[in-house]
């Protein structure tokens, strides 16, 4: 991939720096190139005196040696002249006659200069693998020379909805009992954010061999599956048995300690009979309600995307520490997820049914209230993972 195309794209190997960088010695400040033994004890008191024997320019190497008793003139960024093993700036400097500067200030051995080898040795990794691509990682290839980068394909990950009641979005007049699948375009976007490439495959009626049919038919060009809606334990829910008939090693859960999300449904289809585990493709079964979907797949279906996508370390999601403006109640063994706002550093629960999408829309991030707690304080700090 060119650098110009790698952006948020995942490294699919390490690289490593061909040379040295930045590759020679310079300067980071303007000043004067010398050898730090000539400054010691310099003072404004007893200013040294050194003789200017030359400049160097920007671009080219130095034609000129630094010598006992000389400095040489020195642009920020300017190759470090023969001799030299430090930069006094100008700042700490005055021309005391032409050709001559005094020095008010001692300079130490390494003082005002990078190394050669400072931002990068030979063969240093410099981009490990695994890693997410930031404009300063393609700043870094960019100073290595290195043009183009091994990345990981974003996964495929192919987007169902299912039950008679839902149309889609452009359904310009609904007929009583449907909803417009407000969903699938909310985790598209999540799956964009993880990396992942998404496909929608549509939306499938509770016929019991529909969804199964569908499944098996986007299985082999897919690297996830997810399905919104008919993951609750009910007659017209056939997620679990249409996801279980797909194969191996299947269904590993259906149902996790979390609120809202409680009838999620985890599972990994497809590796054969001898397969292990771990050579299927995962499956995600969502809650039909769209806030309890979005909140659940932002917590597991977006993390496992980046698994799969080669994902070694997660960029950390933005966050503020808040004061909770009132008590908040759970359950014991239960993981909370609780949508806030935050004003002025305090957090303010917002609360409605699974359904209203409109707590997300008004919520600034969400909380967490663990799973040993029985719930939190008024006035107890916490953290808040904000929505980007």
């Amino acid at each position: 991939m060119p650098l110009a195309a790698a952006l948020r794209r995942v490294t699919a190997e390490p690289v490593r720096a061909p040379h040295p960088l930045p590759g020679f010695a310079r300067s980071t400040v303007d000043g004067y190139a010398v050898r730090a033994a000539d400054t010691y004890g310099a003072s404004e008191g007893l200013p040294g005196y050194l003789t200017v024997t030359g400049a160097v320019r920007m671009g080219a190497a130095p034609d000129v040696t630094v010598t006992a008793g000389s400095a040489v003139s020195m642009p920020t960024g300017g190759a470090i002249p023969p001799g030299a093993d430090a930069v006094v700036m100008i700042e700490y400097t005055a021309e005391a006659m032409p050709g001559t500067i005094e020095v008010v200030r001692p300079v130490a051995p390494g003082e005002g200069v990078v190394r050669a080898d400072e931002d990068a040795a030979e063969g240093q990794q410099i981009i490990p693998n695994g890693c997410v691509l930031r404009p300063q990682d393609l700043a870094m290839l960019a100073a290595a020379g290195v043009t183009t980068v091994r990345v990981h394909a974003r996964p495929v990950v192919t987007i169902f909805s299912t039950g008679d009641e839902v149309v889609p979005p452009d359904t310009q007049v609904l007929k009583p009992g449907q909803v417009r699948d407000a969903t699938a375009s909310a985790l598209a976007a999540l799956v964009a954010d993880a990396g992942g490439e998404p496909v929608y495959g549509g939306i499938v009626s509770d016929d019991p061999g529909a969804l199964e049919r569908a499944l098996r038919a986007a299985l082999t060009a897919s690297d996830v599956i997810v399905i919104s809606a008919g993951s609750s334990v009910g007659t017209r829910d056939e997620t679990a048995n249409a996801v279980a008939a797909l194969g191996p090693p299947g269904v590993w859960c259906h149902g996790l300690a979390i609120k809202p999300g409680k009838p999620t449904l985890l599972a990994e289809c497809g590796a054969g009979p001898d397969g292990p585990a771990g050579t299927g493709v995962p499956v995600i079964g969502l809650p039909g309600n769209p806030r309890s979907a979005l909140v659940v797949f932002r917590l597991i279906g977006m993390p496992l995307i980046r698994l799969v996508g080669g994902c070694a370390a997660p960029p950390p999601e933005p966050s503020t520490r808040a004061t909770l403006s009132r008590d908040l109640a759970s359950a014991t063994g239960r993981l909370d997820v609780v949508q806030v706002k935050v004003s002025g550093g305090v957090a303010t629960p917002l609360f409605g049914v699974s359904a209203l999408l409109s707590v997300l829309t008004e919520a600034d991030g969400y909380l967490m209230i663990p799973e040993e707690a029985t719930g939190l304080d008024a006035g107890t700090e916490v953290e808040v993972t904000l929505y980007a």
